[in-house]
């Protein structure tokens, strides 16, 4: 006489689909939350556009004009008359820094021709002026 075995012997099932789905989810949440955090070092100004413009992410110093004549270094806004003391401190740190010149194109003209011409006369040997990709017609 064979005794029942009071235990039920059944193998736990592994559903592979929601598990799939719950990893797609998490996998697009991270990339979309990503993409919102590349231009969050600067500040917004309206750049002009040029057709052959690029975008570099490499770790860069970020000088803006807003259109008010205001100099920004990453965002901290400084003088006119400490901008020479902090382009030289930051290459103080780091000689070979590139510097992002991003002019709002309602900026003046002279303000903008002023920092480069400080740049140049500093030594600075990288620099780029930032604009927009010109959309195609």
């Amino acid at each position: 006489m064979k005794l029942r075995n009071l235990r039920v012997e059944s193998q736990p099932k592994i559903m592979i689909i929601p598990m799939i789905d719950i990893i797609f989810f998490l996998l697009v949440f991270f990339m979309m939350s990503t993409l919102y955090m590349v231009e969050q070092r600067t500040l917004p100004v309206n750049l002009p556009q040029a057709s052959a413009a690029q975008s570099d992410l490499a770790k860069n110093v970020a000088i803006t004009l807003a259109k008010d004549g205001a100099i920004y270094v990453d965002q901290e806004q400084i003088p006119v008359e400490l901008f020479k003391n902090r382009i030289q401190v930051q290459l103080a740190r780091q000689s070979d820094t590139a510097f992002i010149l991003r002019a709002d194109k309602q900026a003046e003209y002279g303000r903008v021709v002023m920092v480069l011409d400080e740049l140049k006369g500093l030594g600075v040997k990288k620099v780029a002026v930032a604009t927009e990709q010109q959309v195609q017609r």
